[in-house]
């Protein structure tokens, strides 16, 4: 598995086969695979962007994308070491988030980006740049302003309730 993937995603770089939009080259598994990397490109986006990328922030991205696409430890290891090197290579966002388009409804975008707000407040803290990055992968994602704003509430106050409860 982890070769196909591998030929999925390295094959005539600098436009891989995974992030060109070419569907005829793929079945229904490798669109999965491809949405996959997409998603995960998007937490290593959000991870990187205030310069320092923990185990706490790779942890929590092994935890939203097993819980999220119902994944093997194996995979999803596997699938953020290309995630990463998807984003080393990509020109914008918009490689990842177009993909994300195709395949997502809004609610599914919408959990997405609590997701995303989950896995910047790892550290507690809004950097500047997550809080802009974040932005922008909301409006690529087609989210009006409120929604993103209205994502980040709801996870605030979830992790202000489970503080509580400690």
């Amino acid at each position: 598995m982890l070769e196909l993937i591998k030929k999925l995603l390295l094959t005539d770089k600098p436009e891989s086969k995974i992030l060109n939009g070419d569907k005829t080259t793929f079945s229904q598994s490798d669109e999965e695979k491809k949405l996959h990397v997409a998603t995960c490109a998007l937490f290593v986006e959000i991870a990187k962007a205030d310069s320092e990328f923990t185990s706490e922030e790779k942890n929590k991205i092994i935890s939203i994308m097993k819980e999220a696409f119902k994944l093997e430890d194996y995979y999803v290891n596997e699938l953020l070491e290309l995630a990463e090197q998807e984003v080393y290579e990509s020109v914008s966002i918009y490689e990842f988030t177009s993909i994300i388009n195709q395949h997502f409804s809004e609610k599914e975008k919408f959990e997405l980006l609590k997701d995303l707000w989950r896995l910047i407040y790892v550290d507690d803290q809004l950097h500047k740049y997550e809080d802009v990055l974040i932005k922008r992968i909301g409006g690529t994602l087609n989210l009006e302003h409120q929604k993103i704003i209205g994502a980040k509430l709801l996870v605030k106050e979830e992790i202000e309730r489970s503080k509580q409860k400690l």
